[in-house]
């Protein structure tokens, strides 16, 4: 069974700062890798990050894909190859789109879901998430709807296929957080009391321009604020590392978890008792005020860490030899 989850306090009183991955790849026979921020942005493979993966195939390390991605885990591996990565090299890949399909298989046969996504075009068919999801109807009215099925954040979608069903914006949330056209919406679904499942709980991304995009956690607590019952899938659940260290075969001491969010990988890992590799240029650079590959200064990763209340075991500056 899920659980809501809450951050945790730090479970490391102590970090190593490492100059490059290269210095960690002896420490542990697999890799649990988070996708943007450390092998890829939204549409390229991040420097050093292809070679690296190659690199950790040739000691004969082991790795898997761990994201908060709503798409499923085959779309996921198969986009990587677009990017310069070759599939081959992961034993698969845990999202939080995927468990969210088998919660909604297991809780809302037969219901129609409120229906929020991505714009048609922009991400893997959304059409081929809800095949997935067994037997449920799209629905973009809140009267009619049993549930609200959060799997993007541009477009309110009803019924019909990609490119033919109605898509209502959500206005410019993605790209300035604004929520005038979502409140509306949240606050009707309040009084309905519909449930909300949410595929992907990140709050935003850094784009490959260095802006950064609002994404569906943000709209997930913002209606849990409004006093809705949210189920949210995703990192840092301890339920997803432990799949990943199922599709590893291997027992926790031997696996390290990389990833760039202290929030979500970093909680994750160490609730989960997995080493923790902090990814110092992705999402929290600008708070560290360091240039992309340059290892920040002891005093702004503490001063970092005891903001956010966590502690990873190691800190690298990017997921590169």
């Amino acid at each position: 069974s899920f659980t809501p989850f809450t951050m945790s306090t730090p479970t490391n009183t102590s970090f190593q700062t490492h100059a490059s991955f290269a210095e960690l790849v002896d420490c542990f026979d697999a890799f649990i890798l988070d996708q943007f921020g450390v092998i890829r942005d939204s549409d390229y493979a991040l420097e050093g990050a292809p070679e690296c993966v190659t690199e950790l195939i040739k000691r004969g390390k082991k790795l898997v894909i761990l994201s908060n991605s709503s798409s499923l885990p085959s779309a996921t591996v198969e986009r990587l190859r677009k990017l310069g990565f070759d599939p081959e090299n992961f034993v698969g890949a845990v999202t939080s789109g995927q468990e969210a399909c088998h919660y909604i298989k297991n809780k809302f046969q037969g219901k129609r879901a409120l229906f929020i996504t991505w714009k048609s075009g922009n991400v893997s068919s959304a059409m081929k998430f809800m095949e997935n999801c067994g037997n449920v109807e799209v629905t973009d009215v809140v009267e009619e709807a049993d549930f609200i099925l959060l799997h993007g954040a541009d477009v309110l979608r009803g019924r019909g296929v990609d490119g033919e069903a109605v898509e209502q914006s959500l206005g410019s949330f993605s790209e300035t957080g604004e929520m005038s056209v979502i409140d509306p919406i949240l606050q009707k679904c309040t009084t309905q009391k519909l449930p909300m499942v949410c595929c992907n709980p990140d709050f935003v991304m850094v784009k490959p321009d260095g802006t950064r995009a609002h994404m569906p956690g943000t709209i997930a607590d913002r209606y849990k604020s409004m006093g809705g019952d949210v189920t949210i899938f995703g990192k840092p659940r301890v339920q997803h590392f432990e799949a990943c260290l199922r599709d590893l075969g291997l027992p926790k001491d031997k696996v390290a978890h990389v990833g760039d969010s202290l929030r979500h990988d970093v909680v994750g890992a160490n609730n989960s008792g997995i080493a923790s590799i902090f990814v110092a240029g992705g999402i929290h650079r600008d708070e560290l005020g360091s240039e992309l590959g340059e290892v920040p200064s002891q005093e702004a990763l503490e001063k970092l860490f005891a903001k956010h209340g966590t502690t990873p075991t190691h800190v690298i500056p990017m997921f590169k030899m």
